[in-house]
């Protein structure tokens, strides 16, 4: 892989299918900026260092914490079940957290996958600060599956799908895929703007690596997302369900889908 500034940002941006910036300081530190952000629309802090070893460094600089701190009691993010879950996701993610720096050290051969991973770290992250919403997309995403169960058999359904074939595929995974048509239906719940990002990214991965499938969004409220990330699904996906509650609607699409 390249060292150049120039050539770093192109590989990035198509391996992300998406815009990605980098502007390096005079620390030697190189500023990247992706389409991760907070719901206020922040961009998530992300720098990069090369490492002796050859490979990279991802960190936040704990940029992550002190924004969190602006509005919320971080503090309880080292009690009980939140500090639970935090944990379980720095282990799950490869994440080290160096008093408060969020860093992951990634081979350079790996760098779009790791930036990738790090932003779905720190949105996870982030998340805890909003246990009981936590909870309420955990129901969204069950209900969303007992719906599909209803419509197209429980056999039918798998979890989590990973695509065959397609470089990198158990970072770009399909909340559902439904059998049983000419191609496979994925299907990405969408319960809030960082999901409808990530859910945007990987449509994209996988159409660029040649996948064959026909995709379907299902939003807890799309009036919530803003209009930017609506529109570039709207680009990305074959359908939409601007509500989970439209049941009819996703009975009639999912099957339009699997005659497709």
């Amino acid at each position: 892989m390249s060292d150049k500034i120039e050539d770093l940002e192109a590989e990035l941006c198509a391996a992300l299918c998406a815009k990605v910036t980098l502007k390096q300081r005079p620390s030697g530190d190189i500023v990247i900026r992706t389409p991760f952000a907070f719901p206020d629309g922040d961009r998530f802090s992300i720098y990069l260092k090369r490492l002796p070893s050859g490979g990279f460094r991802l960190s936040d600089k704990g940029a992550t914490f002190m924004h969190l701190s602006y509005e919320h009691d971080i503090s309880k993010l080292a009690e009980g079940t939140r500090n639970k879950v935090f944990q379980q996701i720095l282990s799950e993610m490869g994440i080290a957290d160096d008093e408060g720096d969020l860093n992951l050290e990634i081979p350079a051969t790996n760098l779009a996958t790791g930036i990738f991973q790090f932003g779905q770290a720190l949105t996870k992250i982030h998340d805890l600060t909003f246990l009981n919403r936590i909870q309420v997309e955990s129901t969204f995403y069950e209900d969303l599956s007992t719906h599909l169960s209803n419509i197209a058999g429980y056999d039918a359904i798998t979890r989590d799908f990973i695509a065959t074939g397609v470089p990198n595929a158990d970072e770009y995974t399909a909340d559902f895929c439904v059998a049983g048509g000419k191609k496979p239906v994925l299907i990405w719940g969408v319960p809030n703007q960082t999901k409808a990002r990530l859910a945007t990214i990987v449509m994209q991965h996988l159409q660029k690596h040649g996948f064959a499938f026909r995709s379907l969004v299902v939003y807890a409220d799309m009036t919530i997302i803003p209009r930017a990330d609506v529109s570039r699904l709207t680009t990305a996906a074959n359908d939409q369900i601007p509500s989970l509650a439209e049941r009819e609607a996703l009975r009639t699409k999912l099957h339009d889908a699997l005659q497709n």
